[in-house]
């Protein structure tokens, strides 16, 4: 299939993606990402290893929306990280101090 990414036109097939991908160990997430096979991986690193593009060369909406074309998943985000429950000022600093021992 006949995907743009930064402008330049590539055929690429599911097979390829797959095989240009086996082996390469998937970088921490922290924006889209494409499921390949069972590993998930940056939409960037994708785009970096298919096209042999640097990664400033494109954008990863490019590169999710050619491997939509292709039939990979593909997620936008990912999830954010439950927040803890607000300590107010005083508990934190008596938890770093410490309580008072009796002499």
């Amino acid at each position: 299939m006949r995907c743009v990414i930064a402008n330049y036109a590539f055929d690429l097939t599911a097979n390829e993606v797959k095989e240009a991908m086996s082996g390469v160990k998937p970088e921490p997430i922290t924006g889209p990402s494409v499921r390949i096979g069972r590993r998930t991986y940056p939409a960037m690193q994708v785009g970096a290893v298919v096209t042999r593009q640097d990664r400033r060369d494109f954008t990863a909406g490019e590169v999710v929306r050619a491997m939509k074309r292709l039939g990979f998943t593909c997620e936008l985000a990912p999830a954010p990280a439950p927040e803890a429950a607000p300590i107010d000022s005083v508990a934190a600093a008596a938890a770093a101090l410490g309580s008072p021992t009796d002499s």
